[in-house]
């Protein structure tokens, strides 16, 4: 059992957005779904009060605690991809009723936000060359949806 997990609230969708999340990436699954034995203040006895699921491997909880505490961008998730089709493939499922934002970030649907960040990205942040990592830095701060291929270029020096 993982010692920490992370506890996102919700407004009485998080199960929809479980659901949604661990579709997203391989080692993923809904573990177990709490409905509340009692009333409580966000609903009535019955319904659902927690999802607890492991996305990619590590584990989460959804809590269903009502409107008063909606998400904001203090806390997101990166997820590190391989190459520009994962970029691609996961921005647009998250993107879909949510909001495209800049520099890789995006909403989903419920307002969470997510950093689609490709690992050469982090290689060339990481540049010994600093020239180079300024440059990929510079590229990536024009940009909504990250593009590994211009990154790349913008690194070389290539406009």
């Amino acid at each position: 059992m993982q010692k920490i997990v992370p506890c996102l609230w919700f407004d009485g969708n998080a199960e929809e957005a479980a659901e949604f999340y661990v579709s997203l990436l391989p080692g993923s699954r809904i573990d177990r779904i709490l409905k509340s034995p009692a009333d409580t203040p966000s609903g009535p006895a019955g319904m659902v009060l927690t999802v607890e699921f492991t996305l990619a491997g590590a584990q989460y909880v959804g809590l269903n605690g009502g409107s008063q505490f909606p998400f904001t961008e203090a806390v997101s998730f990166q997820i590190h991809c391989d190459d520009q089709p994962e970029v691609d493939r996961l921005w647009t499922a998250i993107a879909e009723g949510g909001a495209e934002v800049a520099c890789g970030w995006v909403k989903d649907r419920w307002g969470f936000s997510w950093q689609i960040v490709p690992k050469r990205m982090i290689e060339l942040l990481n540049d010994p060359d600093t020239d180079r990592a300024r440059r990929a830095q510079e590229a990536m701060m024009q940009m909504v949806k990250l593009d590994i291929a211009t990154i790349e270029r913008a690194a070389d020096g290539i406009r």
